[in-house]
């Protein structure tokens, strides 16, 4: 099975740092980073600028995934949310090739 994982990071060089890192380590096959505006309760109301982290990976990585971005992310309870994904074949067998 495959999974993405989605986590929000704090700014672009946080999500770049945490992407490489997880790419170097085959625990995923493929970083994608994006800007988003985030709304939610932390002490209060919060708009915040962050970056969003999408890794695509094998859904047997994803524990290993959670604890890899926790002890490298600079959030005290960092966003890490996967889902279960399917795809064309070519590009899951692509993952399963790159992740060890």
């Amino acid at each position: 099975m495959f999974s993405v994982v989605y986590i929000t990071t704090s700014g672009l060089d946080e999500a770049k740092f945490i992407g490489r890192t997880l790419v170097k380590e085959r625990l995923v096959a493929c970083a994608n980073i994006f800007p988003i505006t985030s709304i939610y309760h932390w002490d209060g109301l919060q708009e915040s600028e962050e970056v969003v982290l999408l890794v695509k990976t094998t859904t047997e990585k994803v524990k290993k995934i959670e604890q890899r971005v926790k002890e490298l992310h600079s959030y005290d309870i960092p966003c890490i949310i996967s889902l279960v994904i399917d795809g064309s074949d070519e590009y899951l067998a692509w993952i399963e090739r790159e992740v060890r």
